[in-house]
């Protein structure tokens, strides 16, 4: 299944992508119950709906047979993708973490040796952004970089496990884009502000269950930048893999539903290039994963409010 969430006017919805339509999950619950007292099961927050997903998704399995059944869409919660918002699926995960140089090409364009272990870093939900959304360039940088990325979302409460009881814990996938202020990024020595700007962080359009997305370590991944292939590469070339990232993770930390883990990027970044290639205004990125989907979004420049700080004007020529 490919979760979404969205929203119709002033509503969110929780519903499973269908090519150029979205089955609406709460009005197809509404409708089958609507000769009954029972409590709706399905909530609105598709993180609601992982925590609880070992009872829900066998009943969204039910649903969908009912739906299969009937042959009136419109009355059965099927919903154009042209009159809805697609918004981030996750937009308060408890944790966003990162796996940088896990790709052996994008180790040598950025001139640094492959780990010995995995390369964490986190990434914070003011970042997270969802599909058509514009990522914004902040005023106090001017080497803003794209990095395609599967992520991770974990499905249940993960503490001390090991590499072959990892996939238990996995919900599904999804597409991350790490946006990265470069020069940000290495002046401070460590990469939160970097890597944590505002909108930097694109996920979505869809979480694929783990069923259904296949091997993940087998997926073609590609980035557009404005039509031109930046970056094309495949899941298998990850130098640690998922059940891997997952084990070592949950050795420090509890992993909770709904938690991100992108697993990194491939080679063909903009700082990787000669010349160099930065994100600029009006520019279109377009990441697409096998199985996964194909997260689209566009950037611009942000203009400070008249409210600014002086600080914040005399950095905006940076």
């Amino acid at each position: 299944m490919k979760f979404v969430s969205f929203r119709t006017q002033s509503e969110t919805h929780i519903g499973i992508l269908k090519k150029n339509h979205i089955l609406d999950l709460n009005a197809l619950e509404k409708r089958s119950k609507k000769n009954s007292f029972e409590s709706p099961m399905i909530p609105n927050d598709l993180k609601q709906l992982i925590e609880q997903s070992e009872v829900i998704l066998p009943y969204v399995t039910t649903l969908l047979k009912d739906h299969d059944k009937d042959l009136e869409m419109s009355e059965n919660g099927l919903v154009p993708l042209s009159e809805v918002e697609i918004l981030a699926p996750i937009a308060q995960p408890e944790k966003i973490i990162c796996v940088g140089l896990n790709y052996l090409d994008h180790c040598k364009e950025t001139g640094l040796e492959p780990p010995a272990s995995p390369v964490i870093f986190s990434k914070y939900a003011n970042a997270i952004i969802g599909e058509n959304q514009a990522i914004e360039l902040p005023i106090n940088s001017n080497q803003v970089d794209f990095e395609a990325e599967l992520a991770i979302v974990i499905g249940k409460e993960a503490k001390y496990v090991s590499e072959e009881e990892a996939e238990d814990y996995i919900f599904g996938y999804t597409i991350m884009n790490d946006v990265s202020a470069r020069d940000l990024q290495f002046t401070d020595g460590q990469w939160s502000r970097g890597k944590s700007a505002d909108t930097f962080a694109p996920i979505g359009p869809a979480i694929v269950t783990k069923d259904e997305a296949g091997d993940p370590h087998n997926l073609e991944i590609s980035l557009r930048l404005n039509l031109e292939i930046m970056q094309q590469s495949n899941t298998k070339n990850l130098i640690f893999n998922i059940p891997y990232i997952v084990s070592f993770l949950s050795q420090s930390m509890t992993l909770k539903p709904g938690d991100l883990i992108a697993t990194g990027t491939p080679p063909g970044v903009g700082m990787g290039r000669n010349p160099q290639v930065w994100l600029k205004d009006g520019d279109q990125l377009t990441i697409t994963i096998e199985n996964i989907g194909t997260l689209s979004n566009h950037v611009k420049k942000h203009i400070p409010n008249s409210g600014a700080t002086s600080k914040e004007k005399s950095t905006s020529n940076l």
